[in-house]
């Protein structure tokens, strides 16, 4: 299975990217200081078609396979996959929210009935990192009119994957 990576951004220093592999389930970060030559320097799972108990299995290049451990934050299993992000200005915080435009019920019937949520990743932008902070969580599927679907997100005056600031 392909990966679809659905949003990526460059830090405001340049020295990371960040993408959002909205099928696999995994959020990764690259320095990308050598561009001929990036390393990736950290990537959580966050959910995705590989988690375990899926039928979708991953087979290694040795033969082995594998599924990826699907955390739960704040006593909630993560749904779907990443897919849109914003950075913190100085580069420290991730924003992640787990939702398309509309509802997809053949990829992640569990965001239809159970609501999208939205988490901070806690980036060390020093030596390169990521892990997601298990303090912050918010679940768009407790909303009074029923489960939504949350997509993108901005702050207010500007933040790392804007060209302007007020």
């Amino acid at each position: 299975m392909p990966g679809l990576i659905t949003d990526f951004l460059i830090s405001l220093d340049a020295r990371f990217v960040y993408f959002m592999n909205w099928l696999h389930g995994d959020i990764r970060q690259y320095n990308i200081e050598d561009p001929k030559h990036p390393m990736l320097t950290g990537q959580v799972w966050f959910g995705g078609q590989f988690q375990k108990g899926s039928s979708i299995v991953v087979t290694t290049e040795d033969g082995n396979t594998w599924q990826s451990y699907v955390p739960y934050i704040q006593g909630n299993k993560l749904r779907g996959g990443p897919q849109m992000i914003q950075l913190s200005l100085e580069g420290k915080r991730l924003y992640v929210t787990n939702s398309l435009f509309s509802a997809n019920k053949q990829v992640y019937q569990e965001l239809i009935e159970k609501g999208s949520h939205m988490l901070q990743i806690d980036v060390d932008s020093e030596e390169g990192g990521i892990k997601i902070n298990p303090k912050f969580f918010v679940d768009f599927g407790t909303e009074p009119n029923g489960p939504s679907l949350v997509h993108e997100m901005r702050y207010p005056g500007g933040d790392g994957t804007l060209d302007i600031w007020i």
